[in-house]
């Protein structure tokens, strides 16, 4: 099993930043891409990145390129996601989630493990 906990929420205006963070504990070796997935309020869970833990070789949405930057933490076994020029369509819960194998992935149902969700605010 892996353990999944995201931190780093809030309110933030738009135009500015925030920082998620994931820490993952358990079974870490076994999963070996992670993402960041959102739900806005009445919509579908919805992928925006994903990072292969190995290579560090990431992956965005088009909704977020150039805007947001995973990365990860090999000795902290963390992930974070950085998220710069908040747009009010941004508001969501945000989601770690983790799956086996190589190939990233930006359809939910493939990701084993995920995390409680975190709920970032962005106010216009």
């Amino acid at each position: 099993q892996v353990q999944l906990v995201e931190s780093g929420g809030g309110l933030v205006q738009a135009g500015g930043s925030l920082t998620l963070s994931c820490a993952a504990s358990g079974r870490t070796f076994s999963s070996n891409v992670m993402g960041w997935f959102r739900q806005a309020p009445g919509k579908e869970r919805e992928f925006a990145a994903a990072i292969t833990w190995n290579t560090g070789n990431t992956y965005y949405a088009d909704s977020v390129k150039g805007r947001f930057t995973i990365s990860r933490d090999n000795a902290k076994n963390t992930m974070y996601l950085q998220m710069n020029r908040r747009k009010p369509e941004d508001t969501a819960v945000y989601y770690c989630a983790a799956k086996g194998g190589s190939a990233w992935s930006t359809v939910k149902s493939e990701y084993n493990y995920w995390g409680q969700g975190t709920q970032v605010t962005v106010s216009s």
